[in-house]
């Protein structure tokens, strides 16, 4: 059960004090509280974990300072949907909004490799009008003698450029929690000039401790890409792993599942999922086609597949695409086949309008409908 409570109440008033004195006193539930800050007010959550079902909503609504009461199902409790539950499906970070009815794309380097192409590729992204990047500084390989990254060498750097250009927001993945100091002492560093969004691969979608680690700060959003092989909903869970220890600020990637069920594809598209997500949880969603593709393959009308599936994506509702972009993909450090150039990048974004505007046609024709 959640009790929603009245824009901006304050601890020290009596009515906060009033109702956490009596909610404390109920047997066999435990508390949790969770704030959004935002611009505008801040909201505060109650969770009550336990025995709920004695519980009355009428009674439960009628407690000091309590505007709303929701009742939850078991799964996904803190990010899922539930029944009469409207509680907004968005959050806002550094001056951008990122919610199921947005769409931000997030072009850039996989792998930084140096300045010059950092440089470049923001350079090509501010000339677009675009706001936000993906640049990779910790890449864990399945090949230990592949190249990894260059860790936080390459941080101030990158921060300091994505100021120059206008860049808001950097998809960033991190392996470790250390690198999430580092992250912010390269910040610190550069004046701050720009955001993080820091990114769970694939690989760490089950490091439960990591999970915990990224969730208790609430200072970065984060987007989590699903598990390897796993369920959707073992996936969905990790992201309640984030949100359950207090960062609600969760974006689901989909980029894609091993198996060979896919071939050519590097990986089975499972864009399809994204209306599944949107519905089960109040997550952003976000495609990642270069993963999911691998391959500049094009079919005979010289569209490429990677095009192809991003429209999929997007007719279906995403909110968000990281794609991999490279001044001179065979150049690249990591996958450079995959990646699109600079060049491509105003028919790219082109393409991507269309698909958008496909979506919102269908969501006006449905609501015309109903």
């Amino acid at each position: 059960m959640i009790l929603i409570l009245k824009p901006n109440i304050e601890q020290d008033s009596r009515e906060y004090k009033d109702l956490m004195a009596h909610l404390s006193s109920l047997e066999n539930i435990q508390l949790s509280v969770h704030k959004e800050v935002g611009t505008q007010q801040t909201l505060t959550e109650v969770y009550l974990v336990g025995n709920t079902s004695q519980l009355s909503t009428e009674d439960m609504g009628s407690l000091p300072g309590v505007e709303r009461v929701v009742r939850i199902s078991e799964a996904y409790r803190v990010l899922g949907r539930h029944k009469d539950d409207n509680r907004p499906t968005y959050f806002n970070y550094n001056g951008l909004h990122f919610g199921q009815d947005t769409l931000h794309i997030f072009a850039g380097l996989c792998a930084v490799d140096n300045r010059k192409h950092v440089e470049l590729t923001m350079k090509a992204l501010q000339a677009h009008g675009q706001a936000c990047t993906r640049m990779g500084a910790y890449k864990p390989r399945t090949n230990p003698y592949s190249f990894q990254g260059h860790g936080k060498e390459c941080l101030p750097y990158v921060f300091e450029l994505a100021g120059k250009y206008g860049i808001k927001v950097i998809a960033m993945e991190i392996t470790h929690e250390a690198h999430i100091e580092e992250i912010n002492e390269a910040l610190e560093l550069t004046g701050n000039p720009t955001g993080i969004m820091l990114q769970i691969g694939t690989r760490n979608t089950q490091n439960f401790e990591l999970l915990k680690k990224v969730g208790r700060q609430q200072k970065f959003p984060v987007l989590l890409k699903r598990g390897f092989g796993i369920t959707l909903e073992e996936s969905l869970n990790a992201a309640e792993y984030l949100a359950s220890e207090g960062n609600r600020k969760v974006i689901f990637g989909l980029r894609g599942m091993k198996t060979n069920m896919g071939d050519p594809h590097r990986n089975f598209v499972d864009f399809a999922h994204v209306p599944v997500i949107k519905r089960l949880t109040r997550m952003p969603v976000c495609i990642d086609p270069s993963h999911s593709v691998g391959t500049r393959d094009a079919d005979p009308d010289g569209i490429l597949d990677v095009m192809h599936v991003i429209a999929q994506g997007v007719v279906a509702g995403a909110n968000m695409i990281l794609v991999d972009f490279h001044p001179v993909p065979s150049k690249a450090l990591v996958d450079g086949p995959q990646a699109l150039t600079l060049d491509e990048l105003p028919y790219f974004l082109e393409d991507v309008h269309i698909a958008r505007r496909a979506y919102e046609d269908r969501v006006s024709l449905i609501r015309r409908m109903t």
